[in-house]
């Protein structure tokens, strides 16, 4: 037997619930005779006579009874969760995915979105720490963060911190045995600690800029590590220059844990921006998110 239309089948449900083509045909919006022909061409599909007809009205069958007590259950519950989800839709509420990097979590994220969870409580927000170039649309991310000339040009882009600049540092005592780096490649002679990129697989060259020169450096040392926090505590504790965003080490130079060199060449680095896959249908949760981050309200 050839499949049965759902939607015949939800207009036998109307007929049979309400005993009536006239009240049926007015819930479905559909004219009574349209009604009375799809509930001849399901009985002659079935091979059944499911509703019987008379002058007063029309009654299920046996036949009839026994589709609409085991098939009507599950049309209720599809109404019902096509019903919650309407509710989504209209209701602040659901869990948002972020990939993003430690210092964007530190710093701009949190910050801003520990206010939007105090007034929405039924928004949750995972914050994934990444530092690949994670395909977003594939791991199911609802967005990620990274600064802006890292963002591929068919995503939506909406910027969520100011420029940074970056800083190599390294605490007092080595600077005293090692000496300090006049230029990045002098950086050859230096122990430093390095950051592993998971996309790429290498370790990260550290980025240099001055007037119109432009310089990626090969750095080496002891210590290998794939967080920030990790880079910026071995440099502290004597373990080599690190390469971290300014802001990160500037309590630390502050309190004299730490001295800044190269500060002449280190880069100003685009700041972080929110990125996502389309503007359409996003959810009212979503939407808040992105204002959060975006004007910090």
């Amino acid at each position: 037997m050839s499949k049965v239309d759902l939607n015949v089948l939800r207009a036998f449900l109307a007929v049979a619930r309400e005993r009536s083509f006239t009240r049926a045909a007015a819930q479905l919006g559909v004219s009574q005779s349209a009604l009375s022909h799809s509930m001849r061409g399901l009985e002659d599909k079935l091979g059944l006579r499911l509703l019987t007809r008379t002058t007063r009205g029309v009654s299920p069958t046996e036949a009839g009874e026994r589709l609409l007590a085991n098939v009507g259950p599950y049309y209720e519950r599809i109404d019902a969760e096509l019903e919650s989800l309407s509710a989504l839709r209209d209701k602040p509420a659901g869990l948002i995915r972020i990939s993003a990097h430690d210092h964007a979590a530190d710093t701009i994220l949190w910050p801003k979105l520990k206010k939007l969870l105090r007034r929405y409580p039924d928004i949750s927000v995972e914050i994934n720490i990444n530092y690949g170039m994670v395909d977003i649309v594939t791991e199911r991310f609802d967005a990620g963060v990274r600064s802006g000339d890292l963002i591929a040009q068919d995503m939506i882009a909406v910027r969520i911190g100011p420029d940074f600049r970056m800083a190599v540092v390294g605490s007092p005592a080595y600077l005293a045995s090692h000496g300090r780096p006049a230029n990045p490649r002098d950086l050859a002679a230096h122990s430093c600690i390095n950051l592993r990129l998971p996309t790429r697989g290498g370790l990260y060259a550290w980025e240099f800029g001055k007037r119109r020169n432009t310089l990626h450096v090969n750095v080496h040392g002891q210590f290998i590590c794939n967080t920030t926090p990790q880079m910026l505590e071995a440099a502290v504790e004597g373990y080599g220059l690190a390469y971290v965003p300014y802001d990160l080490a500037e309590p630390h130079i502050a309190s004299g844990r730490l001295g800044s060199v190269l500060d002449d060449w280190c880069p100003l680095v685009p700041g972080y921006h929110l990125y996502y896959a389309s503007r359409r249908q996003t959810s009212p949760a979503f939407a808040l998110v992105v204002d959060s981050l975006r004007y910090g309200n």
